[in-house]
């Protein structure tokens, strides 16, 4: 068996993060970290609120939409601001699109079960589901594709998709795949938690509603996220989930006045994505993605693990474990935190019947050494 080739160190990537040098911090997917110039930028922005508390909120809605044109030109070529609007998550951004349908008794949504647990409960809470396996080891985008049309019935009229999945870490919402639903009258809202910075261009496929966090991988504070509505009809069907002196101006600024909330993570959230530009995206998506790789490379080494065929260029990696082996909430959490205890080392451990799954990532303040470590350690406690 030949050597992995151990990636090289991001130059001052480290040097750019207040992270505890103790813990090995491999799961950036689930939380993101926000690197010290954003920190500082979000700083500043809550001095200049406690200064002149009456100034700032009067001038937050145009700084807000001043912020979102800056995300824009992050997601795609040309992509219009007043299409979007600042959402604190995911989650959230989930909710305002689910909120937005038009079902009739009986019309379905569809589901995989690689979807987020909040974003599959909240469409649950809206309409019956279709609930489509997508078994982890099929090998590429298309033998996704074809699961999940497989799955539609005559009485579905909506899917709600990962972009890239968060436990599996793999593109499910391929544009192929939103052309085919499309053509079919499908409904899609795509969950793009993952995409934003991880993607040169989170909206080339064209979703009827889209969503991503930008404090993932795009630097950006916590509680900083986009949504994405191309369609005028679907806009004006969104209502914010908490009414506020915006809603007369309707999309996007009924969605982001919310009186006097913290407005400073989103206004310095374009400073994250400017951050990774002047890094050179390119350069470091290929590295983050090759720390992944190298990771998941030393993991499959270790007897019972099984590596999942993934997306090129994505950041994450993921693996089945053992059978017998976190097949369930609870046994994926104690795993988690016994590998946290023990080795100091963070990672995603996600159940699945038949055996659960790891899934790492790699970040600018990663080292190869650290993937290294996990890897003689998760074999002791796996036994």
């Amino acid at each position: 068996m030949t050597e992995p080739t151990t990636p090289s160190v991001f130059p001052g990537g480290a040097g750019l993060f207040r992270l505890d040098p103790d813990i090995a911090h491999l799961n950036h997917g689930s939380f993101g970290a926000v690197p010290i110039p954003v920190q500082e930028a979000q700083r500043a922005l809550r001095e200049e609120a406690h200064a002149d508390p009456d100034s700032f909120f009067i001038g937050a809605p145009d700084r807000v939409a001043e912020a979102r044109t800056r995300i824009a030109a992050h997601l795609a070529p040309g992509a219009d601001p007043e299409t979007m609007a600042f959402v604190s998550n995911a989650t959230e951004g989930a909710n305002l699109a689910l909120g937005a349908l038009r079902l009739a008794d009986g019309e379905e949504i569809l589901v995989t079960d690689h979807g987020y647990g909040t974003v599959v409960e909240a469409a649950a809470r809206r309409a019956p589901l279709v609930r489509v396996a997508v078994d982890p080891s099929l090998p590429d985008e298309d033998a996704v594709r074809e699961a999940v049309l497989a799955g539609l019935t005559p009485r579905t009229k909506v899917a709600v998709l990962d972009h890239i999945s968060s436990p599996t870490a793999r593109v499910i919402a391929s544009p192929r795949l939103l052309a085919d639903l499309a053509e079919r009258g499908i409904t899609t809202i795509v969950d793009g938690a993952h995409a934003l910075g991880m993607l040169a261009e989170p909206l080339a496929g064209r979703a009827d509603f889209w969503f991503g966090n930008v404090h993932k991988w795009g630097y950006a504070p916590s509680g900083s996220a986009i949504i994405a509505v191309p369609d005028a009809g679907h806009r004006a069907a969104i209502r914010p989930l908490v009414p506020s002196w915006e809603d007369h101006h309707g999309f996007p600024r009924s969605l982001e006045g919310r009186a006097t909330v913290d407005y400073t993570g989103w206004l310095a959230a374009p400073a994250g994505l400017d951050l990774l530009a002047g890094l050179d995206a390119v350069k470091v998506r290929a590295h983050n993605s090759a720390l992944a790789g190298y990771g998941a490379e030393l993991l499959a080494r270790l007897p019972g693990l099984v590596p999942l065929p993934h997306t090129e260029g994505l950041a994450m990696r993921a693996l089945r474990l053992p059978p017998g082996t976190a097949e369930t909430q609870e046994g994926a959490r104690a795993l988690r935190e016994e590998i946290a205890a023990r080795l100091r080392i963070r990672v995603l451990i996600w159940p699945w019947k038949g055996g659960g799954g790891i899934r790492v990532c790699g970040q600018i303040y990663n080292r190869p050494e650290e993937y290294e470590r996990l890897a003689a350690g998760l074999g002791a406690l796996l036994g």
